[in-house]
């Protein structure tokens, strides 16, 4: 990860955190890395600070696989869990969501970053409701991991896994990477570098009530939308040179 400014440090040791990941990609491996373990250094670079990376709820059902995510301090992502983490411990106690879901592994591709964030809400009122800063982290890479059959909209195969989406709450990207003795084909990730980049935390404000909530929560999201896409545009030329566009919001 890259140094961060002691005045953004600072800021954000004052409150607990939502850290929203982006993007999703195939599988989020920048989010485990940076959350659920030491990968990229996430204590040195914030002493104090102790997240949660939330997960489906069915990943909790997989014999095996349950124990080996519970092992890594992964959480249940509903909105209840994540508030209980946030309330429950003291100060640095933080939830780290991957914003954009299944849906938006569906646009996981190399040189491309489509984030499903317009209508997601959910997280803004989180922070607004346990009074939590939002920090917005990029990965630049984690889309360069895997490569994706093509399931532009309208595609049968987009269709299928829309359906999916919808029946199973999650959805069945085709992608692959890379094998153990081959680099064309596989299931392991490609060996391409990913920055992790964090940016200006943003604090909700204290004693709204009911009646302002849902305009505030919209203010928010307007406001981290406008941060996101300034961590993006400052990073961009240095961490996606290749890149075949840059970053887009869409549904």
């Amino acid at each position: 990860m890259p140094p961060f400014s002691s005045l953004i440090l600072l800021d954000i040791l004052r409150s607990k955190c939502v850290y929203s990941y982006h993007p999703h990609g195939i599988i989020s491996v920048g989010a485990i890395v940076t959350f659920a373990s030491e990968g990229n250094g996430f204590s040195k670079h914030f002493p104090g600070i102790t997240p949660s990376l939330m997960t489906l709820s069915s990943n909790f059902k997989i014999p095996f696989h349950r124990e080996y995510i519970l092992a890594l301090g992964m959480c249940d992502v509903s909105r209840q869990s994540c508030k209980n983490v946030l309330k429950s411990g003291g100060p640095g106690r933080s939830i780290a969501i991957v914003i954009g879901g299944a849906s938006e592994s569906l646009n996981a591709r190399p040189g491309v970053m489509d984030l499903t964030l317009k209508k997601r809400l959910g997280f803004v009122r989180i922070a607004l409701e346990t009074g939590a800063s939002m920090v917005p982290v990029l990965n630049f890479g984690e889309n360069e991991l895997y490569e994706q059959v093509s399931n532009d909209d309208g595609s049968w195969l987009r269709k299928l896994q829309t359906k999916t989406q919808r029946l199973a709450g999650f959805t069945l990207p085709l992608f692959h990477g890379r094998g153990i003795f081959n680099y064309d084909i596989g299931l392991l990730p490609h060996r391409r570098p990913m920055h992790v980049v964090f940016g200006e935390p943003i604090h909700p404000p204290l004693g709204v009530s009911d009646e302002e909530k849902d305009q505030v929560v919209r203010e928010l999201h307007d406001k981290y939308m406008q941060n996101l896409k300034t961590l993006y545009d400052k990073y961009k030329d240095e961490y996606a040179p290749d890149r075949v566009k840059d970053i887009e919001y869409v549904e």
